[in-house]
């Protein structure tokens, strides 16, 4: 997300860092930059005029033209203009009712309200520590009710089952009572989707959150629609007392202009990023994080509360005391070290969040590929496990045999195992302090073939 846009940003602010001095001219030419940018981004037209007038404004201010290093405040100006346009600080679920407090997912068709509704319900699960139950008022898109129902057994809340045969407002209702007898703290309810915002539907999602009034009121909204995104929330905000945004599938989206148009067009906030398909690829949207995303100075703290949530420290403990006593590094701690990076959305969403990432050439990030590390655990496990504790067993007919098991083919085994005999070699000098001078060694930074790709070590 926001790629285009990071790197159309990060080049103008890279010419002003190197000048002396902020001049009407330069700024001039750095705020029609930006605006191409933001427009290419497809963020709003009314939000990029506005953006580029605040900018403007602080940046022909007296303290800007005064300052030693103009270039880094004018860094520090768009930051906090980003953080404005997006919401100042994280605005949580309001969940403070009696239980159990009702959450509507509302939204058009194809945005990912169903997925969403499952994710909402795991997130609140595993970081709030509340009980949740899930139920579909969507009668009218088939197997909408038993999608709903698988991710729910997925994701471990408790269902509760409708048929197409009955009316919305009864399924609600049913639900809610059934949730205050079970005394579950959280009910979400997925509606039906609208390809449009019609008259008919409009009043039957109306009478919905009139009958069960709701605490929380999300829009479910495709970021890759663009400023549409903005738009769509806007027409249902006038329908609905809307209390926040949910944008879904922005792994997919490059440009992120819905991310800066939503708040400023409706006055709603956004609360959740989805960030692929999996039912944990659900973040809180943290606007000043996201900032500093934009301007390619990473996002170190949501990357610490991802290592927290979902790395398995027993497993980390004992790689980790392995390697300080120079046992060896087989095939099975590689493969436990992919399926780790796999969890936390692959190289690429690692990368997004790694500070000076701009800075690195593409042939560098371009080695980067997730499905590499989806075949590598692929062939590992198409060994036996004398094989991933013993690689040199690995010869002629096993190599076949393993490529058969994984759809691979013999080279991409021989290219695995000389990776991995690379890596043997790093692990070996890391041993008794030899990290520390393995990363003096390499302070010249990244140069061609360097990056973390699928031969690389995740962590």
């Amino acid at each position: 997300m926001f790629d285009n846009l990071t790197e159309r940003l990060g080049s103008t602010l890279n010419k002003l860092r190197g000048q002396g001095r902020l001049t009407e001219s330069n700024i001039k030419d750095a705020m029609r930059e930006v605006r191409m940018a933001l427009l290419e981004a497809d963020v709003a037209l009314p939000v990029v005029k506005s953006f580029v007038d605040r900018i403007r404004t602080k940046a022909m201010g007296e303290e800007v033209m005064r300052s030693l290093t103009p270039g880094q405040v004018l860094v520090k100006i768009v930051n906090d203009e980003l953080v404005r346009v997006m919401g100042d600080a994280n605005e949580t679920l309001n969940l403070a009712a009696q239980p159990p407090a009702v959450i509507l997912m509302a939204g058009l068709q194809g945005s990912g309200k169903t997925t969403s509704a499952a994710k909402l319900a795991r997130w609140l699960k595993e970081s709030q520590n509340k009980s949740v139950m899930v139920v579909s008022c969507d009668v009218y898109r088939p197997a909408a009710i038993d999608q709903l129902k698988t991710l729910s057994a997925e994701v471990g809340s408790t269902f509760f089952p409708s048929s197409p045969d009955q009316k919305p407002l009864n399924i609600a209702r049913n639900a809610l009572e059934q949730a205050r007898r079970q005394f579950l703290d959280v009910l979400i309810v997925d509606t039906a989707g609208r390809l449009h915002v019609d008259d008919q539907m409009m009043d039957e999602i109306k009478e919905l959150h009139g009958d069960i009034d709701p605490v929380e009121t999300l829009f479910i909204v495709d970021s890759m629609t663009g400023q549409d995104a903005a738009n769509a929330a806007k027409a249902f905000d006038e329908a609905l007392p809307l209390t926040g945004v949910v944008l879904t599938k922005t792994d997919g989206d490059a440009r992120g202009g819905a991310a800066l148009s939503i708040r400023q067009i409706t006055g709603k906030p956004i609360k959740f990023l989805g960030i692929g398909e999996k039912t944990d690829a659900l973040e809180p949207f943290h606007p000043d994080r996201m900032a500093s995303r934009i301007l390619g100075m990473g996002d170190v703290l949501s990357l610490v509360e991802e290592v927290e949530r979902k790395v398995d420290r027993k497993k980390a403990g004992k790689f980790a005391a392995k390697l300080k006593k120079g046992k060896g590094f087989d095939l099975q701690d590689f493969k436990e070290q992919m399926e780790q990076m796999s969890q936390m959305g692959g190289m690429s969403s690692l990368m997004d969040k790694l500070p000076g990432m701009g800075d690195i050439p593409d042939h560098v990030k371009n080695q980067v590929n997730d499905k590499e590390i989806s075949h590598t655990i692929a062939i590992i496990n198409s060994m036996t496990p004398q094989e991933r504790r013993f690689p040199h067993l690995i010869k002629g007919a096993r190599k076949r045999r393993i490529a058969n098991g994984s759809g691979t083919r013999v080279p991409e085994i021989n290219k695995l195992l000389k990776q991995f005999a690379q890596m043997q070699k790093v692990m070996k000098k890391m041993k008794g302090g030899g990290m520390a001078k393995m990363m003096r060694g390499i302070k010249g930074g990244l140069g061609p073939g360097q990056g973390p790709g699928p031969g690389g070590m995740p962590f």
